[in-house]
């Protein structure tokens, strides 16, 4: 059966290049490399052109992905705009440079024009993976009071910002907003740690047996995407004992 849908898939693609007058080298490509060959010439000549230049692109950035970073950065001494400042950002954060990455969500403060809440919340992750806690709260400070921060990642980040820097009560006060039931596990973790740091044994235990009795239920994808949080609980759990 699978043998089938191999030659299936060739024979369309050889179709579909001589309908299309393809150069001949997709020929070769497709008979030679059935299974890649096949679905590389599907995914660049069968899709439309726009959907196969951002696949090649993304290919193009896994593969190499500073040539992204510099081809934004000729866009940007081209044309030095707001959004062609956020897109070079981005692609830092990809790239794990924070560094760079702040360097320019920061010049678009600059642009007092926009509306800087994308910014600052990229800002209060980048910050929050290089352990500068004090640049996590500086800009959460900025937009803590607008809606899209409430229960968001920038929030748990300045808890656990506050946290490191001993403001323990706000911490708890910020990570009490995100403390929902099944969801937010490592988030509510967390606040289960400041319970149980702060001589609440009662409280933290009660926390920590409902993220336990809510993993019960979950799906096997949840199981494996919360397995580092759910195993956490069990081992405080069992320490607590």
């Amino acid at each position: 059966m699978y043998y089938y849908l191999i030659v299936a898939l060739q024979a369309f693609c050889i179709y579909h290049a001589y309908k299309n007058h393809k150069p001949y080298y997709w020929y070769f490509l497709v008979f030679f490399i059935p299974v890649l060959g096949s679905l590389i010439y599907i995914l660049t000549q069968v899709y439309n052109q726009k959907d196969a230049d951002v696949i090649q692109n993304e290919i193009t950035s896994i593969i190499n992905p500073t040539k992204k970073i510099k081809d934004l950065e000729k866009k940007l001494e081209f044309s030095d705009t707001y959004t062609n400042r956020i897109e070079l950002a981005d692609a830092y954060v990809q790239n794990n440079d924070m560094p760079n990455a702040i360097l320019n969500y920061k010049k678009t403060l600059q642009d007092t024009v926009q509306d800087d809440l994308y910014a600052r919340q990229q800002l209060i992750l980048c910050y929050f993976q290089l352990k500068d806690y004090v640049g996590v709260i500086e800009h959460a400070e900025f937009i803590k009071a607008k809606p899209e921060f409430k229960g968001s990642k920038q929030q748990f980040c300045y808890g656990l910002a506050l946290k490191e820097l001993d403001k323990v009560e706000e911490a708890e006060a910020e990570l009490k907003q995100i403390d929902r039931p099944y969801s937010n596990y490592a988030e509510r973790l967390e606040l289960a740690k400041i319970y149980l740091e702060t001589n609440r044994s009662e409280e933290g235990v009660d926390l920590l047996n409902e993220i336990y009795a809510e993993s019960q239920y979950m799906t096997k994808p949840n199981r494996r995407i919360y397995r580092t949080t759910i195993a956490e609980v069990e081992r405080l759990l069992k320490n607590l004992k």
